[in-house]
């Protein structure tokens, strides 16, 4: 019994009944030897055994011994007197003083229960000296020596537990932590392919989408005077919905851009160039400077979509006539720079992004080249044309930049 325990375990609950049969093994063994040696008042002593007996069998069963110190004092006391009236019966009774001293530390605090213990043991030896009708330092090296054994088990025991408590409760902890860790880390994954999706999204759809609205609204002012080049807008807008399909259907993926595939970036910018000459009134020019180096996919993916979202705005808000387009490689970076003649803007007025109207462009743009760690500038005033520039390290930084949102 261990009522410091809140919960008794598989270990413990041998260890109680282990120590229930000592107790009652040992008050057969003392009612036992008084039949058998036909001692004075054996009766009695069968009677008091019995008795001691009940009462300790009786305190495992009441929930009050094992809640409250309170009751369990009131319990002991009781086993305890049936205990001296035994001893002063019998001197086989001095056996049962190790299995009390179990109990004793085990119910009462610890300074209460040493000194339960101190008291048993002095009584034991008093009682035995009494019928021995002698004392010799020899009769006090059993109680004495039982105690100190007794002390030094149940304290090395509750030192145990409360370290094998102590260890319960950092693991819970720490699952706990690994439970909220992987709770935060799905969540970030969520945020991360929505934003990934975001972008992928306004740099395919929402910029083909716009392209094919702009061509069809072309196609509808040839209309009345020149069939013809409104045949023409239809069918560039019809080729802008299969690329942007295709696109749709990568993206979704995650593969590389169709753009990319079977061609360097430099060819797919120069592409790029040629179909926004070809369905815009806007003459895109390429330029390629340095000698191209191997880029990662993630570097070639992102300098395409900026690229596209930054002619998409051309188009769009710009009113230009001309744009340039530049790769650079510059060493250990590389660079892309669109610059076009058109109206600019003031990049500190810009409006909040809308989902009606847009907007969320520049911010998809910088979000991708902070994402693999580097820059993404603008320079344009109202009037003087706009210059985006980007660049990107050639490796990848050694800790992930934190993304923007979009």
């Amino acid at each position: 019994m261990n009522t410091a325990a809140p919960v008794l375990t598989p270990t413990t609950r041998a260890l109680a009944w282990c120590l229930h049969l000592l107790i009652i093994g040992l008050l057969a063994l003392v009612a036992g030897r008084a039949v058998t040696d036909d001692r004075p008042h054996a009766g009695l002593i069968v009677a008091v055994s019995a008795a001691c007996g009940l009462v300790y069998a009786v305190g495992p069963t009441l929930p009050g011994v094992r809640r409250s110190r309170r009751a369990a004092a009131l319990w002991l006391a009781a086993v305890g007197a049936c205990w001296l009236v035994l001893l002063a019966l019998s001197s086989e009774a001095v056996w049962l003083a190790f299995p009390l001293y179990l109990l004793q530390l085990h119910l009462l605090p610890r300074r209460a229960g040493l000194a339960a213990v101190a008291a048993t043991a002095a009584t034991a030896i008093a009682g035995f000296a009494v019928h021995q009708h002698s004392f010799s330092p020899a009769m006090a090296i059993g109680p004495a020596l039982g105690a100190a054994v007794a002390v030094a088990v149940v304290w090395g025991y509750q030192a145990l537990y409360r370290e094998s408590e102590h260890r319960r409760r950092l693991i819970e902890e720490l699952t706990a932590t690994r439970a909220d860790l992987a709770a935060a880390q799905h969540t970030a994954g969520v945020l991360a392919e929505r934003d990934r999706l975001a972008r992928e999204i306004h740099d395919t759809l929402a910029q083909g989408l716009s392209s094919i609205q702009l061509l069809l609204r072309a196609a509808e002012r040839a209309l009345p005077q020149a069939p013809q080049n409104a045949a023409r807008y239809v069918d560039q807008a019809r080729q802008a919905a299969v690329d942007n399909l295709a696109e749709t259907r990568r993206f979704v993926a995650a593969l590389t851009p169709p753009t990319l595939e079977g061609t360097t970036l430099a060819g797919a910018l120069e592409r790029l160039c040629t179909t926004t000459s070809t369905r815009h009134r806007l003459t895109a020019r390429f330029h390629l400077t340095g000698a191209p180096a191997p880029l990662a996919t993630a570097h070639e993916v992102a300098l395409l979509r900026i690229a596209q979202s930054a002619l998409a705005n051309t188009v769009r808000h710009a009113e230009a006539t001309t744009a340039e387009v530049t790769l650079s490689y510059l060493g250990d970076h590389v660079a892309l720079d669109v610059v076009d003649d058109g109206r600019g803007f003031d990049p500190a007025r810009l409006p909040a992004p809308d989902p009606e109207a847009g907007g969320f462009g520049l911010a998809a743009m910088r979000a991708r080249a902070q994402a693999l760690g580097g820059t993404l500038t603008i320079e344009s005033a109202p009037g003087h044309g706009t210059a985006l520039a980007t660049q990107l390290p050639l490796t990848p930084p050694a800790e992930p930049q934190p993304e923007a949102r979009p």
